[in-house]
Formats: structure tokens, C-alpha cells, sequence
């Protein structure tokens, strides 16, 4: 089975239709959050989202944001400007879908968790040290997160802190240890590739590609000026930080 793995896809539908039509045949999705916040286009991706094969979907931070479950004012200022502009927006339907969605769970022995795994919603693992004290948090051989906007590995050592990867786009990876693994981002990448990042799992042959996307961004940028969200938010995806 090939399934897709996305994250942080924030309200950017060029780059999730983009990742859609570059990833193939794929029979499951999973998403592991923030499919709001940033972006122009909340209802739209939410949509598709929910659409996609077989999907398992958990919480991020910005959906727990516009549902009310944190508070908003612990953004910052361009984040939060735009939290406030897509609460206007949030169409019904869109608003039961993100209210319902588990902040952790676990699919066929993954552990999913947006931040980390003791830490769901705010935490990021950025190094091996946060790694390492997440590794006794899950019972399963893998977890997958995303939050920080950037493809890693984290595989664990018996006497050692864990060993980072940071995979380009077109290596695919085997484990053979307990790992902890993010896709990157589709809608706000930040390891300055501006392409829409993603992994394919294929669990007949027990291995996960990580891919990117090309994406028409001067048109997302548009949208971001004619919806009046933060320019800046727009210019970082040409840059990709």
C-alpha cells in the first residue's frame, strides 16, 4: 500500500493540489495537521483533505487555534492576523471537520502526533536532545509529526543521543530502528526549498520517499493580497523560511 503523508499544508491549496497530482496512485493519506492558519485558502483545503483515500487526519496548532481550544494571542503577530482573518472566513462544514480531529493517534503501529508525541500540539523536535526524551512517549516503531516545517529523521540509539537525517527530495529511506520522522511542509516549507514537501510510504517494501513539489507561488501570493493577509506570509514561500 502507498500511502501519502502530508503536514502543515496551511490554507495553501496551489501547493496541496500540487503535491496531490506529483505524488501518482497512493491507496491512504495522512495528514498530521495545521491544514489552517497562514494561507488564503482554509475551506478549500480543508475540502480536499477530507476527500483524499483513506484518511487519517490529526489536530495542529492553528486548527486548534480557530476552534478555540488555545488561545490566539499566543501567535505571533502575522500568524495571529491571519488566525483572525480565516476565523471570518471558516465556513461550517469545515469548522465540524477540524473540531472533531484527534490530537494524537495511532494507524497500523504509527504513532501520529503534530508537535511530538508528549507534546501534541506545541511541542517542536528540532533536536536530537527533544528527541531523545520523546523516544519513551510512544510504544510503536515509528512516529510521524510535523510542526516544524521541515523533512527530518530521528532514529534511535541504545547509547547514544538519536541520529539525524535530513533527507533531500528523491531519497527514499529504509529503518531498521525506532524513528521518529517529519515530511516537511506543503504550504510554508522552511529548510529554503520553496517546492511543497511530502513523503510517500510504500509498506510492501517498508520505505519512505521524501518528495517536493514545484508550485505556482506568485499565484498564492496574489491571493494572499487580495484576501489581505500578511504580505510577509506571502514573500517567505518564495524563499522558503
Amino acid at each position: 500500500m502507498r500511502t501519502l503523508i502530508i503536514s502543515d499544508i496551511h490554507a495553501n491549496l496551489t501547493a496541496l493540489e500540487a503535491v496531490i497530482a506529483h505524488a501518482g496512485s497512493f491507496e491512504r493519506t495522512i495528514c498530521l495537521g495545521d491544514l489552517v492558519g497562514y494561507g488564503p485558502d482554509p475551506n478549500e483545503c480543508v475540502r480536499l483533505i477530507r476527500g483524499l483515500p483513506n484518511m487519517t487526519c490529526i489536530m495542529g496548532n492553528h486548527d486548534a487555534a480557530l476552534m478555540g481550544f488555545i488561545d490566539i494571542s499566543a501567535f505571533n503577530g502575522d500568524a495571529f492576523a491571519a488566525l483572525n482573518i480565516q476565523n471570518e472566513m471558516l465556513e461550517q462544514d469545515v469548522r465540524d471537520f477540524l473540531e472533531l480531529l484527534p490530537v494524537r493517534t495511532e494507524l497500523d503501529h504509527i504513532t501520529l502526533a503534530h508537535g511530538s508525541p508528549r507534546n501534541p500540539i506545541w511541542e517542536y523536535i528540532l533536536n536530537s536532545s527533544t528527541a531523545s526524551v520523546n523516544f519513551p512517549d510512544f510504544d510503536t516503531r515509528s512516529c510521524l509529526t510535523g510542526h516544524t516545517h521541515i523533512p527530518s529523521i530521528f532514529i534511535e540509539r541504545e547509547v547514544d543521543l538519536p541520529r539525524i537525517l535530513l533527507p533531500q527530495s528523491g531519497d527514499r529511506w529504509k529503518p531498521e530502528a525506532k524513528f521518529i520522522l517529519n515530511p516537511g511542509s506543503v504550504g510554508q516549507p522552511r529548510d529554503r526549498d520553496h517546492r511543497a514537501s511530502y513523503v510517500v510510504y510504500d509498506s510492501k517494501e517498508d520505505t519512505w520517499e521524501f518528495k517536493r513539489a514545484a508550485y505556482d507561488i506568485e499565484a498564492v501570493i496574489r491571493r494572499f493580497e487580495e484576501r489581505k493577509l500578511p504580505a510577509r506570509l506571502g514573500q517567505r514561500l518564495k524563499r522558503g523560511i
